[in-house]
């Protein structure tokens, strides 16, 4: 039986001093191979640690741990994964959103009660991002795998006309999503040199080239052009503050024809699922943390995007993601 938490009379902290433990031993589980070396049965722990050249007690240890959190099962006298773990866990996928998570809490959170102190970011997230290419490989997989699970239904939300500019999107999924469904469109799409790397494999694969467009290069800085039809800043404005974001939508504005959209995808500030707002509640946090930013209300995005020159602005919650939401707006 997996370990189920309940609020009780003891410290209300302990319950997350398990989880949190839980987790970290996951992590460790993750890194060792435990849930792949699994794949084809049971082993005893002796075995198990053979399998991953570590330590047969502490490989014990750690089976003993996974089991008490539902990662692992007794099987014949040696350890298996659980249905769940099989599922989400043994193999590529949902493991690589666990060990991001796992580098962001247990690493990159270090330095958090410092951005507390002086209200600013003690971490340079994409600073500390390039130095762990695997966790940045990681990072872009995420990114990557929710365009395409929101691509259709955002494609069929965003009104396009000849050209479209996208900030920010390295993975260039929305570009080529949008390109292939309007024939005459041609898309630009402005990121940091390495996420546009990963961009550049997917619009060569889609044999967009010829137009989509790859500018390396800080939105905030480089010239953005003028008179696009529309400009996409998914996933921009929670990593900055309030000031930047008028700043950057002030630019995006002059980037528009008059007439012009911007769409802005983002976590809802508040979800009806506890998870959902648990999550969002964890991620501003880390935001803050590591970006300056934080996870911002629809009022608040209004209001910028009113000041910088917009109307006729809608918010569509998306089927595709529950919990997040795509912000259309109208320049004027």
């Amino acid at each position: 039986m997996p370990l189920h938490l309940e609020p009780g009379d003891g410290p209300p902290s302990f319950p997350d001093l398990l989880a949190a433990a839980g987790y970290r031993a996951m992590a460790a589980a993750l890194r060792l191979g435990v849930f792949g070396a699994l794949v084809n049965g049971p082993l005893p722990a002796p075995e198990l640690a053979a399998e991953l050249d570590v330590d047969p007690r502490g490989a014990g240890l750690l089976a003993e741990a996974l089991v008490a959190f539902g990662y692992l099962e007794h099987v014949d006298g040696g350890y298996a994964n659980t249905e769940p773990t099989r599922r989400w866990l043994s193999g590529p996928g949902y493991r690589d959103v666990d060990q991001f998570w796992a580098a962001v809490l247990f690493e990159s959170w270090d330095g958090l009660e410092e951005s507390l102190r002086t209200g600013r970011p003690a971490l340079d997230f994409y600073g500390w991002l390039a130095a762990r290419p695997e966790t940045l490989h990681r990072f872009q997989g995420m990114l990557s795998g929710l365009a395409d699970t929101t691509g259709a239904e955002v494609a069929g939300l965003v009104p396009v006309g000849a050209s479209v500019l996208d900030l920010g999107g390295g993975h260039a999924k929305y570009a080529i999503r949008l390109c292939a469904e309007h024939p005459a469109l041609r898309a630009t799409v402005v990121d940091l040199p390495d996420a546009l790397e990963v961009g550049r494999r997917a619009v060569d694969d889609a044999g967009l080239a010829d137009r989509i467009t790859l500018r390396a290069g800080d939105y905030d800085e480089i010239d953005l052009g003028a008179d696009h039809d529309a400009v996409l800043l998914f996933n921009v404005v929670h990593g900055r503050g309030a000031a930047a974001n008028r700043v950057l939508l002030g630019r995006v504005a002059a980037a528009l024809r008059p007439g012009g959209v911007v769409a802005l995808l983002e976590l809802d500030e508040h979800a009806e699922d506890p998870s959902a707002e648990a999550f969002a509640r964890v991620f501003s946090l880390n935001l803050f943390h590591g970006q300056g930013g934080q996870v911002y209300g629809a009022a608040e995005i209004g209001e910028w995007l009113a000041g910088a020159g917009f109307a006729d602005t809608t918010t569509h919650p998306l089927r595709s993601a529950p919990g997040q939401s795509l912000t259309i707006a109208r320049k004027r």
